[in-house]
């Protein structure tokens, strides 16, 4: 497995998670942020670099069987976009791509948003994008370029994040704005989990899940319609919408 921004809070979850598996880890990440994965230096192979480097991504990815990808936007020069798009060339044919990003993506525009929402990312992305920082429009195009892809890809949509003990794997559903998401809260260390297991799980080809915590207020209203839910940090089903 790659995983493509290694050295993320999100990343090194993932990496964790990834090794628990069994996986054989590769880890890309930026020269600056090597040392941030020294816990894993003896259990992974790290390729220092740009993500949205076509080179580093097409020496890191080769044999891989699965590539995970932590989209971030950074400054206005078509980051994301670029690692998106040097992992769709250089895969192997059939590996399988898991990527990440918000809930603000939307893959047939039938998500429903607040106007708190809808405000908040057009003012952060407005002001980021002045201050040279991020580009929200670049994710959007990233995953635009996903979804066209034959590949095998699946596009994660987290919600508001926090830190914690893990819950068990998160719930999900097609469109944001379905009742059982509206908690907007997962676990970091859950996102990353689902992540990792979307890899073996065939329903989730081709889906762009929107996630959310499986032990917040919306997901255990949702799962009292189908039984009690499992021990905390048991694996729960997911339910798309």
């Amino acid at each position: 497995m790659c995983i493509v921004g290694a050295s993320g809070k999100l990343g090194r979850y993932m990496v964790q998670h990834a090794l628990e598996r069994g996986y054989e880890v590769v880890g890309v990440c930026r020269p600056q942020s090597v040392d941030k994965l020294e816990a894993f230096r003896d259990r992974i192979t790290i390729v220092p670099g740009r993500t949205d480097d076509r080179d580093v991504v097409r020496r890191a990815v080769a044999g891989c069987d699965a590539v995970l990808v932590v989209l971030v936007p950074w400054g206005v020069r078509n980051y994301s976009s670029g690692t998106a798009q040097a992992v769709l060339d250089f895969a192997a044919p059939d590996a399988r791509l898991v990527f990440s990003c918000g809930w603000h993506i939307s893959r047939d525009g039938r998500d429903v948003y607040t106007w708190q929402f809808r405000a908040l990312i057009k003012l952060v992305g407005w002001l980021a994008r002045r201050a040279r920082l991020v580009d929200i429009d670049d994710q959007v195009e990233a995953c635009r370029r996903i979804f066209a892809s034959d590949r095998l890809w699946t596009v994660v949509r987290g919600s508001d994040l926090e830190e914690g003990e893990s819950q068990g794997l998160p719930v999900w559903s097609r469109h944001v704005g379905d009742p059982v998401l509206a908690s907007n809260r997962t676990r970091r260390v859950d996102f990353a989990l689902f992540m990792v297991a979307a890899i073996d799980d065939d329903a989730l080809v081709r889906e762009a899940p929107a996630i959310v915590g499986c032990r917040t207020p919306s997901a255990r209203a949702h799962a009292a319609e189908q039984g009690p839910l499992p021990p905390a940090g048991a694996a729960v089903p997911a339910q798309p919408q």
